[in-house]
């Protein structure tokens, strides 16, 4: 008996220490396949991650491929806008030239009849005006696109000032209007674009003059303020809605306009007036109290640091413009026309060529002191014309003077380097065009003839 009770105490100790073992591995067992599951569901976690990411990965390169494109379209648009804007001021520039030589010839040859002056003046005036919203227009679409750079160089400001009233006076004289001009005994001394500069306040002339009625008051003055130089104009026209100020400058933005009133705009102007002040370290702000009250535009420009540039001052008397031989290429007949009159009837002898071919004939088949040469030539167009009249005479090359509908400065420069000495964009005032044949003459002895 107490051998079988041993035999069988040992053997239920064995079972249970086989028990306690087999439960152990059990539960080692449970927990690896409780730790399989977790790395499980973290796979399963991290796997989605993954898939996210490369979802995430996927949206951003589209996402930057659109973003690409889109800056690709725009910067198409934009330069099909400068593009379309460019041929359209080109377009429209090409009927303004007649219309502008024939509005001076009317002038010249009404025989002092009033009727006739009138008219002329009308003519005029709506032409400039026109002229002057290709302008803003271009300088728009140029400003915003970074293609306006400034030539700057020393200047006087008064300079600047008389400028663009000599610009503006036949307008406020014509409406009655009273100018009143304070500026100072010291130079102030700038550094700006002389162009540019003279436009801006040409523009906020015209403003006070176009929103000002017949008989009102117009005030420019001018004065140092500290480092700065300030020219304020201010008018009692019809000021500006409170509501308006703080957008005045933005573009293409107008106060209300009446049905009777005669000039509008494009709401261009003023925008480019800030760019331009910026774009010479200054500032510009408008003040009004209100419709009917007036208002005011006060720029300020940095005065240049040392003395202010020597004024040129010539004691030789002008010498009477003497006649010379011009040959004016140009395929609009009726601006050919009335240009071809103008110069005659101010003693010049002139030979005609409606295109680029009879042009580049005509001026090698007889020489002639001033060439005035279109652009836009068929056939031959004006830059051909002039590299091959540059090439083929070896001396006494005419002065040579390139008429446009294209205004961009680079338009401008090809020109200069293509051979010509000097640019007008059209419609070339009549007066500077005489003027520049005028002084073409000292390149030609009086004997040349």
């Amino acid at each position: 008996m107490g051998t079988f009770d041993d035999a069988h105490g040992g053997s239920g100790q064995r079972s249970q220490a086989d028990g306690e073992a087999l439960q152990a591995r059990i539960a080692a067992l449970e927990a690896e396949l409780s730790h399989a599951r977790i790395l499980a569901r973290e796979r399963e976690r991290l796997e989605l991650q993954v898939e996210q990411l490369r979802e995430a990965n996927e949206h951003l390169v589209m996402a930057t491929v659109s973003a690409q494109s889109l800056r690709d379209l725009a910067e198409a648009t934009n330069r099909r806008q400068t593009e379309f804007l460019a041929m359209l001021a080109h377009e429209l520039r090409n009927p303004l030239a007649p219309l502008s030589m024939s509005a001076s010839l009317l002038g010249s040859l009404g025989g002092g009849s009033p009727q006739l002056t009138q008219v002329a003046g009308v003519v005029r005036r709506q032409v400039d005006h026109m002229a002057r919203l290709l302008d803003d227009l271009l300088d728009a679409a140029r400003i915003s696109s970074g293609k306006i750079t400034l030539a700057l160089r020393p200047l006087v400001l008064a300079e600047v000032l008389d400028q663009a009233l000599e610009t503006v006076a036949p307008r406020i004289r014509e409406r009655g209007q009273r100018l009143e001009l304070e500026l100072p005994d010291e130079s102030l001394a700038i550094d700006g674009d002389p162009v540019r500069l003279t436009q801006v306040f040409a523009n906020l002339l015209g403003n006070a003059s176009k929103y000002t009625g017949d008989g009102g008051r117009i005030a420019l003055r001018a004065w140092r303020e500290e480092e700065q130089a300030a020219v304020r104009l201010s008018d009692d026209g019809a000021g500006i809605a409170l509501d308006m100020l703080p957008q005045i400058f933005d573009l293409f933005i107008q106060g209300p306009r009446s049905l009777a009133r005669s000039e509008g705009g494009l709401g261009i102007g003023l925008n480019v007036v800030r760019n331009l002040v910026g774009m010479h370290g200054g500032t510009v702000v408008a003040e009004s109290e209100g419709e009917g009250r007036g208002s005011s535009f006060t720029v300020r420009l940095p005065l240049r640091r040392g003395a202010p540039p020597a004024l040129e001052i010539s004691d030789a008397p002008e010498a009477a413009p003497r006649a010379c031989r011009i040959l004016l290429i140009e395929d609009n007949r009726d601006a050919c026309d009335t240009l071809r009159i103008l110069l005659e009837l101010a003693g010049h002898e002139v030979t005609v060529a409606y295109d680029g071919h009879a042009g580049l004939a005509a001026a090698q088949a007889q020489p002639v002191e001033v060439l005035i040469c279109d652009i836009g030539l068929p056939g031959l167009d004006g830059m051909e014309v002039i590299g091959r009249l540059r090439a083929g005479l070896a001396c006494s090359t005419p002065f040579a003077i390139a008429l446009s509908g294209y205004g961009q400065g680079e338009d401008r420069e090809r020109a200069l380097a293509a051979g010509f000495d000097q640019y007008l964009v059209k419609p070339a005032a009549p007066d500077a065009l005489l003027a520049l044949v005028a002084g073409s003459t000292d390149r030609w002895p009086a004997t040349s003839r």
